[in-house]
């Protein structure tokens, strides 16, 4: 009943009460923002690591010796591994991609229908054109990012170049070939809409030459002078893959789920990389990214915490009358202390409050914000040019929300000690002298 009187303001106490109110104001931003930071932090990692997984495996598993031809024997082989959830086989190069306005770099990835409809992030990505009857198209699947950038539409000619071509007596001459554009996707990262270019699985085995022509079984050797349709009945053409990407239930169990597969009875040898090889850096710069931003936002609830400590003396300063009235009237030390810690306590009770419900509503429409602040003030608010990503993600985590919130009301429990010991240290006589 006490430290409420005190809390409420009278005219004598406006100045004490408006201290309070900035405290309590200090709290609130605190423990909001770092909810929102964090939240943010949480959505941005999550977003890259289901992007990034959602098209790329947890392992890409390479052949060691021998040319990957038997490569879809090895991924139903891999299949029933416990623990992996599927695997994809795929063909990859690096080419030159050309428009109508200008030419780029491109990633070259060849799959069939059947691997693509195993990977959902890529399926449903699709925001002109669709993945039916995608293995009997002679046509290519684009990022729609890639198409603003080579100036192409739907049905459009894009045209590839491949330095390594066929040898001819002159020396190698470059691979160029034509294709229009079937499908436009949306994967929703920067990086992969403006740099990867999806063929049919054989149409890019075709184009990058992955295949040797052998004698079938029983067959003679031609003579030179044979026809080409002779030349195509004597001869079986033998595709290969160049890597299969492997997914597994647990993203972080990837290392017993290497010594799993790597204990599989699987005919072709195979080099795994994981996900956390291939990303080692970028994530390790997210995590400290992470703890260094929680630890600088932290400083604002201490400041806050100390806002507490000084309205609280000057409280104490002010009420030292009232202190030795009911410490005369035999109140303890040890109430005292419990006035004065009750009242900065509620301050940082409800600062803790205000500041959880205001960080959740922010984190839970960070995107909409962003897009409003972003429109009202004409600015491009994390580019996604920038930040891998074209909307703002955010997703709070509770473990981290009521860390927030017990760091806030430490700090501020904390910070009621010294007053309110100040407090009980006050002489009753001394007080009462000049009054």
């Amino acid at each position: 009943m006490v430290a409420g009187r005190y809390l409420r303001a009278r005219r004598k106490d406006t100045f004490i009460s408006v201290i309070a109110a900035l405290t309590l104001v200090g709290v609130a931003i605190g423990v909001a923002t770092l909810i929102v930071v964090m939240s943010v932090m949480n959505g941005f990692r999550e977003e890259l690591l289901s992007k990034i997984l959602g098209l790329n495996g947890h392992f890409t598993a390479f052949p060691i010796e021998e040319q990957f031809t038997d490569y879809q024997q090895v991924v139903q082989q891999i299949e029933t591994v416990d623990g992996v959830e599927f695997a994809v086989y795929f063909v990859e190069g690096q080419a030159l991609a050309s428009g109508d306005n200008q030419s780029t770099g491109v990633s070259v990835r060849g799959m069939d229908s059947e691997n693509i409809a195993k990977l959902p992030l890529l399926r449903n990505s699709a925001i002109q054109g669709g993945w039916d009857e995608w293995d009997g198209s002679s046509g290519v699947a684009i990022g729609y990012r890639l198409a603003q950038r080579l100036g192409v539409g739907l049905g459009d000619p894009v045209t590839i170049i491949n330095p390594d071509g066929a040898t001819t007596p002159f020396g190698t001459t470059p691979q160029i070939r034509s294709y229009p554009v079937t499908v436009i996707f949306d994967l929703g990262m920067v990086e992969f809409d403006s740099l990867f270019l999806f063929m049919p699985l054989q149409q890019a085995q075709e184009y990058f030459r992955l295949y040797d022509d052998v004698l079938r079984e029983g067959q003679e050797p031609l003579d030179p002078m044979a026809t080409d349709e002779e030349i195509d009945a004597a001869y079986e053409r033998i595709y290969q893959a160049t890597a299969a990407e492997i997914f597994i239930s647990d993203p972080d169990a990837v290392g017993i789920m290497r010594q799993r597969i790597q204990a599989a009875q699987i005919d072709q040898p195979l080099v795994l990389t994981d996900w956390q090889q291939r990303n080692e850096t970028f994530f390790s710069a997210l995590q400290v990214e992470r703890v260094v931003m929680f630890t600088i936002l932290s400083m604002i609830i201490v400041v806050a915490a100390f806002n507490i400590i000084s309205s609280l003396v000057m409280l104490v300063k002010d009420k030292a009358a009232d202190i030795a009235v009911l410490r005369t009237m035999g109140a303890t030390r040890g109430a005292i202390m419990r006035i004065f810690s009750i009242t900065g306590t509620a301050i940082g009770v409800a600062g803790t409050l205000v500041g959880l419900v205001l960080g959740l509503i922010i984190a839970a429409n960070a995107e909409p914000l962003r897009a409003f602040v972003s429109r009202t003030l004409g600015v491009a608010i994390f580019p996604p040019e920038v930040f891998f990503l074209s909307s703002l993600p955010s997703r709070t985590d509770p473990a981290e929300v009521m860390t927030v919130v017990c760091l806030a009301l430490g700090l501020s429990f904390l910070a009621t000690l010294y007053p309110a010991w100040r407090a009980a240290q006050y002489d009753p006589v001394e007080a009462l002298r000049y009054e």
